[in-house]
């Protein structure tokens, strides 16, 4: 996995960067999410705010709960990041990396949400909620 990754939207407006390695790998079933991106699961690398820096533009921010900011592109819509006010990290929609390949999830999370058509894989850690929960 790279050390160094860039990504952005759809439409090439926004344009971002990450240092480091991730700090985790993640399918997400929550319903915010299935929302926020209208697919039936969103795939995520969380990463320290420190490692995260945009490059271009401005995404727009939505406050999905009261303590959640959610990115997007405001001009072709792209679902770029999601963001706990109270952690320390940052997670961006894997999909938005270039070379998205290189980030393959290591666990499920929320899986009491999941859809019930939506198998689960068997090789990732499974999680009924979040990791913390």
């Amino acid at each position: 996995m790279p050390t160094d990754a860039r990504g952005g939207c759809l439409c090439g407006e926004i344009r971002y960067q990450i240092r480091g390695e991730p700090l985790g790998l993640e399918l997400c079933h929550c319903r915010t999410c299935r929302l926020a991106s209208g697919a039936p699961v969103v795939a995520w690398a969380v990463v320290r705010r420190e490692d995260f820096a945009l490059e271009r533009g401005e995404p727009v921010a939505f406050r999905s709960s009261p303590d959640v900011e959610r990115t997007f592109c405001g001009r072709c819509g792209t679902s770029l990041t999601y963001r706990r006010d109270t952690a320390q990290s940052i997670d961006i929609q894997t999909a938005t990396l270039d070379a998205a390949d290189a980030y393959a999830p290591t666990r499920e999370i929320w899986l009491e949400h999941k859809l019930a058509w939506m198998v689960n894989d068997p090789r990732l850690r499974q999680y009924p909620r979040d990791v913390q929960d």
